[in-house]
């Protein structure tokens, strides 16, 4: 499935999240939500996102907008890695890659001159209403929260 477009209503899911507790996106209408997805919980650059957005979590807050992470890990996994690096926000177990699906974020992927399928670091920021603003394909993972807040600033001018 291709990535959703940026003015496109956000494709609805359902996930469980760190703590085995059900989510969807309709329980942050009317809320600005930073979904973004990565690969895998604990690899040194999933890390630096993840430890990006939670040193900056105030400023995100403030701004009034909701972290989500998407990986197909587990929720053990996501609980691991919540607490490892003291995370203040949402986690989403998406083992089956429903939602990874969905938002078209699977793909080919290269490493060490090994092509393979996977997961592509991509953040969507979703409006009050559900919808796509803007997406990253390439987030900068020590920068995003900076990413992040300068999206909002431009979509609010």
């Amino acid at each position: 499935m291709a990535i959703p477009a940026e003015g496109k209503k956000a494709p609805a899911f359902t996930a469980l999240d760190q703590n085995g507790k059900k989510i969807t996106l309709d329980l942050f209408k009317g809320k600005k939500v930073v979904l973004y997805f990565y690969p895998e919980d604990d690899t040194p650059t999933c890390t630096d996102q993840a430890c990006n957005l939670r040193d900056n979590f105030g400023a995100l807050k403030k701004e009034g907008i909701v972290v989500l992470g998407v990986s197909p890990d587990a929720v053990e996994k996501h609980k691991k890695f919540e607490k490892k690096f003291d995370l203040p926000f949402t986690l989403l177990a998406d083992p089956n890659h429903i939602i990874i699906d969905k938002y078209g974020v699977w793909g080919p992927k290269q490493m060490f001159g090994n092509k393979y399928m996977g997961l592509l670091r991509t953040t969507f920021l979703i409006d009050e209403k559900g919808i796509i603003r803007k997406v990253f394909l390439k987030p900068k993972s020590k920068k995003h929260t900076e990413e992040i807040l300068n999206a909002w600033k431009e979509i609010a001018k």
